[in-house]
């Protein structure tokens, strides 16, 4: 059938792996976050236009009979201090260099009311992400429009993260089944709280977003850029620490992951030096909900543990500013 929804193919949209973060390169990018519009990447939470909705067009976030298509059932529902504090739909995890967005399809369901961007330079992986975003959801809608006919199953989030945890503690190529999102049961959120765009993070972080907007940061096999005097264009540094720091909320957590030890040593000891990051404890790492996606769901990720290779883990919090304490 000629509507019926197809995910993307990877072989159309392959590109090399190195892009010059400081050539001059065309990007669409706001003035100040309060300028941008995220109504289309995220129709489900953003009106076009500015209405009764609220400013900017902005709308709250789905609640009521919808609360639970969105949500999924045995997903709890936002608490009271959460939908006030997101009265208003705002962005919250940000995945640089977001790739082909493996993590960003595993982390929907389990955050369905949460909105979440993947950042990425390279065009053809934004295109590629952008149509499989949007196949995602119309398979999702297809299914929300044939329960009035048949019974559609919901995916069960909590079985497939337990399952995640338990081969985060045995071996590191325990998930080989590539996750390319459900396309034949429900999951909460629909795929509608996800999102790419193309654009240079090392110059416009903070055009995007305001101070202490993000709760999470992901860096995740990044391009090592081993000839020294490439160091410079590396994603973790003391210059670009300080816009991660701005940008995320005192309590959020940077996640970084990588095959290459000099990298990982590299960005430990950048991090480390940081007077606004503290390193979180194995204990801590290993309740985090989030660290078996960002260990397993990432094309990267896969193909390290398919090849038997290392993977060097490290997360950061975010704590308080001793300038800013009264």
């Amino acid at each position: 059938m000629a509507d019926e929804p197809r995910l993307p193919q990877k072989r159309y949209f392959r590109q090399r792996a190195h892009v010059n973060v400081f050539n001059d390169m065309k990007f669409d990018y706001p003035e100040r976050p309060s300028t941008q519009d995220w109504a289309p990447y995220y129709p489900a939470y953003f009106r076009a236009d500015a209405g009764e909705s609220g400013e900017d067009g902005k709308r709250p976030l789905s609640e009521g009979t919808e609360g639970e298509a969105k949500r999924g059932p045995k997903c709890e529902a936002p608490s009271e201090a959460s939908k006030e504090a997101n009265n208003l739909a705002r962005v919250e995890f940000a995945d640089i260099g977001c790739g082909y967005g493996g993590l960003l399809v595993a982390l929907s369901p389990l955050y369905p009311n949460t909105l979440m961007v993947g950042m990425e330079i390279r065009t053809k992986l934004v295109r590629y992400l952008q149509k499989r975003i949007e196949a995602l959801r119309a398979f999702q809608h297809t299914l929300l429009d044939q329960r009035s006919t048949r019974t559609v199953e919901w995916v069960d989030v909590r079985s497939k993260l337990d399952r995640e945890i338990t081969a985060l503690h045995t071996s590191a190529d325990a998930v080989d089944e590539p996750d390319n999102g459900e396309t034949t049961r429900l999951v909460p959120g629909h795929y509608e709280n996800i999102a790419s765009m193309r654009i240079n993070c090392q110059k416009y972080l903070p055009n995007f977003f305001t101070k202490g907007q993000l709760s999470k940061i992901f860096v995740l096999f990044a391009d090592p850029h081993f000839k020294r005097r490439k160091h410079k264009a590396r994603i973790v540094t003391q210059t670009l620490l300080a816009e991660y720091a701005y940008v995320l909320r005192e309590g959020g957590v940077f996640y970084m992951i990588t095959d290459v030890r000099d990298l990982y040593e590299w960005n430990v000891k950048h991090l480390d030096a940081f007077p606004l990051f503290e390193r979180m404890s194995e204990d801590e790492v290993s309740k985090d909900p989030a660290v078996p996606c960002v260990v397993h769901s990432t094309e990267e990720g896969r193909k390290v543990a398919r090849n038997k290779g290392d993977k060097f883990l490290a997360c950061y919090r975010r704590i308080a500013d001793p300038a800013e304490e009264v």
